[in-house]
C-alpha cells in the first residue's frame, strides 16, 4: 500500500512540474506582450500629450480672443481664468487681485443667484441667468450670464465657464417700456373717457368709463359688435370713414354718434377712431375713444333756448330797444321802438339797416334835433355806459334812454339803446309832489306821534302830536340824536330795532320812556326804514301811539286775572273739603237706613220698606251729585297729563265699565285718531255721552254710532243714538251744570255740564241735532295739538 501511494504522489508532483513549466511558458509570453502594449501606450500617449498640447494651445488663442467677457471659475465662485473682455467689463484682474464673483451680485439678487448656483451644480448648465452686480467702480449693471460645469477624467465637476453678457440697456428699456405700459394701463383704466379696442368690428377690450357708460359689464362688451351697441340711423358716416380707413385713405376720425345702453337710453358721444397698422399697412386693430357730450348737448339746447328767450324777451320788451353792431348796422329791434320813433316797419325789415343814417332822419322827432346827433356821437366816442339820459320829443312826450356798451374780451362788439317813455313817470313825480306838500300838513297835525330820523338817529323831522306826546317842542327835537333826548327805559331795544332798520325790516314793539316833566309813559312804535329815490336806506320813520292808559287797564287785568286764578284754586280746595263733609254724614244715613232695614224688615209694612228703599235712592243721588261736582270743579288746564290716546281704545274700554243694555249696541262707524291729550277728561267726556245715548233708548233695538272728522286745524266727533230723543227747548238748558231733562232721578244734571267744559279747555264747540221720538247727535270739535 505504501509503495502504491508513493507511486501516486510522484506521479502527481512530475505532472505539477510539468503543469508550472506550462504556466511559466504562458506567464513569460503574457509578460512580453504585456511590455510591448506598454511600450505602445508610452508612445500613443506621447503622441496624445503633443496633440493635447497643440489644443490647449488654439483654445487659449480662442479664450483670448472671445468677444463676450468669458469667466473660469471654481466651485466656491473664485475666478480660475478670464478673458481681456471680461477684466474690461468687470475691472478686475485676477491675475493681480483674488475675484470672488459672489461678491460682485447686489444684495436684491443674492438669494436668486444661490438658487441658481445650486441649479447649475444639481443639473450641469444654466442658461439666461440675469442678475445685477457691481462693477470695481460702483457701476451697477444687468447681466445675463449662460454657463456650465468643468469636469475631470473621472467625471467630478471641479469648476465651472460662463460667458457674461452686458443686458443693462436692454433691461432699462424693458422696464421702461414696462412702466410706460403700466402708466399707460392706468390711465385707460381711470380714463373719464370710454376707449375701446375693437377688431373688424368685434369689440375686444373696453375700459371701466365705457362700461359704465354702457351700463354693460366688460365680460357682456366683448360678447358685443360695434354694430350691436349703436343706433342704426347714424352709422351711415362711421362706416364710410371705415372704409377709407381700411383702403389706408386716413389713420383716425372723429364723428358724432349715438349709442344704445344696456337698459335702451341713447348715449350721445364724440367719438375719435384711430387705426393700428402692422408693417404690411394692414389695420390690425382701431382703437375708439369715446367722450359722452349729452350734457354739452343739452347744454347747447338750452343755450339756444335761452337766447331765444332772450329775443322773444326782447322783442316784447315794454321799452323800446335797439342793438347795434360794432359798424353801427342794426342787429336786433323790437316794435316799441319802431312804435316810439314812428317807424313805418317792423322789426325784421329794419336788420342791417345803418344807424348813422336813421339817427340823421329821425333827429326831427325830438325838440333839439342836432343835440341829440350830437349827444349820439359823443356816447359811442366814450363807449361808457350811460343811464337815464333824458331826450325831449317835438309832441310833448319825454324818453329815458340808456346806453351798455358791449365787450367781448376787451374787444369792442356793438352796443344797446333801450328808449322808455317816461312822461307819465315826470308827471306822476310832479303830481307825488303836489300830493306830499298836501299831506304833510295832515301828517303835522294827525294825532299819531310821527318821527323821522337819519342813518346816525339824527332827528329830521316831527309832528306836533310827538311833541305832545314827549313834551317836548320841535326846536329841541330837531337836529338832536333821538337816543339822547328821548329817555327810553331800555336803550337796547332802540339799538336792535336801529339794526334791523338798516336791514331793511319793519316791526312794531311797545317801549317804555320817561318824557321832559318825569312822567312814565308806555308807547306803541312802529318803525320802518326811509328810502330815498335810488332806493338807498337813508333812515328810519316811526309812527308812535301813547297807550300809557290801555298799559294800566292791562295791568289792573293781569292783577284781576291772578286774584280770580287764587280764588279758583281756593274754591276748587272747598269744593273738595264741603264734598268730604257731605259725604260722610250720607254714608251714615245710608248705613242707618240699611239696618232699619234689616232689624225692622218683619215690623215694617211695605209702605215703610218702600220709604226706606226710596231714601237708599236718594242718598245715591246725592252721592252722584257731590261726585259731579268734585269732577266739575276738578277741570282745567292745571292738571292735563298730555299722552298718546287712542280714542279707539278708549270707546272699547267704555263698554266694558258702564252698564249697557242687552238690547242695545255701541259701534265706531271709521277709525278713531290717536291724539296728544289727557286720557281721563277723554274718558269722561265719551262716557258721558255715551252713558246719556244708552239710558234713554227705548227701542227693541238701540244703536249708538260714533264717528269722526278731520278739519285743517280740529277733529269733529258725532254720538248718535236712536232713543227717545230731546226737544228743542232743552238744547241749550242741558249744557248747563245742575240741569236735566224731565223729572227722572237718574240724572244729576252735571253730566253735560262736565262734557261742555272739556271741550272748551280743548278750544273746541258742542251742539246737537234731536227732536222727540227721533233720536239724538252730539257734535263736538277738539282743537289739534301741534
Amino acid at each position: 500500500m505504501e509503495s502504491k501511494e508513493v507511486t501516486l504522489l510522484k506521479k502527481a508532483l512530475e505532472r505539477q512540474k510539468k503543469a508550472r513549466i506550462q504556466a511559466e511558458k504562458i506567464l513569460e509570453a503574457k509578460s512580453h506582450e504585456l511590455y510591448n502594449t506598454v511600450h505602445h501606450l508610452k508612445q500613443e500617449n506621447s503622441k496624445l500629450q503633443h496633440l493635447l498640447d497643440e489644443k490647449i494651445s488654439e483654445l487659449d488663442g480662442a479664450f483670448i480672443n472671445i468677444i463676450d467677457p468669458y469667466v473660469v471659475m471654481d466651485l466656491k465662485a473664485n475666478v480660475i481664468n478670464m478673458n481681456n473682455s471680461a477684466k474690461e467689463f468687470l475691472g478686475y484682474d485676477h491675475t493681480k487681485n483674488k475675484i470672488n464673483l459672489s461678491k460682485l451680485v447686489h444684495q436684491d439678487d443674492l438669494e436668486y443667484t444661490i438658487k441658481s448656483f445650486n441649479f447649475l451644480l444639481e443639473v450641469g448648465t444654466l442658461k439666461n441667468y440675469k442678475a445685477k452686480i457691481i462693477l470695481k467702480d460702483k457701476t451697477e449693471k444687468h447681466v445675463q450670464i449662460n454657463a456650465n460645469l468643468i469636469y475631470d477624467p473621472n467625471g467630478k465637476p471641479i469648476a465651472a465657464q460662463g460667458i457674461i453678457r452686458d443686458v443693462s440697456q436692454e433691461t432699462e428699456i424693458k422696464q421702461l417700456l414696462a412702466e410706460q405700459k403700466k402708466q399707460q394701463d392706468i390711465i385707460v383704466e381711470n380714463s373719464p373717457l370710454g376707449i375701446v379696442l375693437s377688431v373688424e368690428g368685434n369689440i375686444v377690450k373696453a375700459n371701466p368709463s365705457f362700461s359704465r357708460l354702457m351700463g354693460y359689464t366688460q365680460k357682456e362688451l366683448k360678447n358685443l359688435t360695434v354694430n350691436d351697441i349703436s343706433a342704426t340711423y347714424n352709422t351711415q358716416e362711421a362706416d364710410q370713414f371705415l372704409k377709407k380707413m381700411k383702403s389706408g385713405e386716413l389713420d383716425s376720425f372723429t364723428v358724432t354718434k349715438q349709442y344704445i345702453r344696456k337698459d335702451g337710453s341713447l348715449l350721445h358721444a364724440k367719438t375719435n377712431v384711430s387705426a393700428v397698422r402692422n408693417f404690411k399697412g394692414e389695420v390690425e386693430f382701431q382703437v375708439a375713444i369715446i367722450e359722452d357730450i349729452s350734457k354739452e348737448l343739452e347744454a347747447e339746447e338750452q343755450l339756444k333756448a335761452s337766447e331765444n328767450r332772450l329775443s322773444t324777451l326782447i322783442l316784447n320788451l315794454q321799452t323800446g330797444v335797439l342793438l347795434e353792431n360794432e359798424d353801427r348796422k342794426i342787429a336786433l329791434t323790437n316794435q316799441l321802438f319802431c312804435d316810439l320813433f314812428q317807424i313805418p316797419a317792423t322789426p325784421e325789415q329794419l336788420v342791417g339797416v345803418d344807424c348813422e343814417a336813421a339817427a340823421e332822419q329821425n333827429k326831427v322827432h325830438f325838440k333839439k334835433p342836432k343835440a341829440f346827433v350830437q349827444r349820439i356821437e359823443e356816447i359811442l366816442k366814450e363807449q361808457k355806459m350811460v343811464v337815464s339820459d333824458e331826450l325831449e320829443m317835438v309832441d310833448g312826450r319825454i324818453l329815458e334812454r340808456d346806453y351798455i356798451p358791449i365787450f367781448n374780451n376787451g374787444k369792442y362788439k356793438g352796443h344797446l339803446w333801450t328808449y322808455q317813455d317816461v312822461t307819465l313817470r315826470r308827471n306822476y313825480k310832479r303830481t307825488l309832489e303836489a300830493q306830499r306838500e298836501k299831506y304833510s300838513s295832515i301828517i303835522a297835525n294827525m294825532n299819531l306821534g310821527l318821527i323821522e330820523v337819519d342813518n346816525d338817529d339824527v332827528i329830521q323831522m316831527v309832528n306836533q302830536s310827538f311833541c305832545n306826546m314827549s313834551s317836548y317842542t320841535k326846536k329841541e327835537l330837531l337836529g338832536q340824536k333821538a337816543i339822547d333826548i328821548i329817555k327810553v327805559t331800555d336803550h337796547n331795544i332802540i339799538n336792535d330795532k336801529n339794526k334791523k332798520r338798516q336791514q331793511g325790516k319793519s316791526d312794531s314793539y311797545e317801549i317804555e320812556i320817561v318824557d321832559k316833566n318825569g312822567t312814565v309813559k308806555h308807547w306803541l312804535v312802529s318803525g320802518a326804514p326811509r328810502y330815498d329815490e335810488a332806493g338807498s336806506i337813508v333812515g328810519s320813520i316811526g309812527i308812535h301811539l301813547d297807550i300809557t292808559q290801555q298799559k294800566h287797564l292791562q295791568l289792573q287785568k293781569e292783577k284781576l286775572l291772578r286774584e280770580l286764578e287764587t280764588s279758583n284754586r281756593g274754591l276748587q280746595e272747598y269744593a273738595h273739603i264741603v264734598s268730604h263733609d257731605l259725604k260722610s254724614p250720607l254714608r251714615s244715613i245710608s248705613a242707618l237706613a240699611s239696618w232699619m232695614k234689616e232689624d225692622y224688615q218683619e215690623v215694617l209694612d211695605g209702605n215703610g220698606l218702600n220709604q226706606l228703599q226710596m231714601m237708599q235712592e236718594k242718598i245715591e243721588g246725592m252721592d252722584k251729585l257731590i261726585d259731579g261736582i268734585l269732577n266739575y270743579s276738578s277741570i282745567n288746564s292745571d292738571n292735563l297729563k298730555t299722552e298718546r290716546v287712542d280714542l279707539n281704545i278708549v270707546i272699547q274700554e267704555i263698554r266694558e265699565i258702564i252698564f249697557i243694555p242687552d238690547h242695545v249696541k255701541v259701534v265706531i262707524m271709521n277709525t278713531l285718531p290717536v291724539l296728544e291729550t289727557d286720557k281721563t277728561k277723554m274718558h269722561q267726556l265719551f262716557q258721558n255721552l255715551i252713558g246719556n245715548a244708552v239710558m234713554h233708548i227705548t227701542n227693541t233695538e238701540g244703536l249708538v254710532k260714533v264717528s269722526s272728522t278731520e278739519t285743517s286745524t280740529h277733529w269733529q266727533f258725532s254720538i248718535e243714538d236712536n232713543g227717545i230723543g230731546i226737544p228743542k227747548e232743552y238744547h241749550e238748558k242741558i249744557f248747563k251744570i245742575f240741569q236735566s231733562i224731565g223729572e227722572g232721578e237718574r240724572s244729576t244734571g252735571i253730566g253735560l255740564s262736565i262734557v261742555k267744559k272739556i271741550v272748551d279747555l280743548y278750544e273746541g264747540d258742542i251742539w246737537l241735532n234731536s227732536e222727540k221720538d227721533k233720536g239724538t247727535t252730539f257734535f263736538f270739535t277738539l282743537k289739534k295739538t301741534t
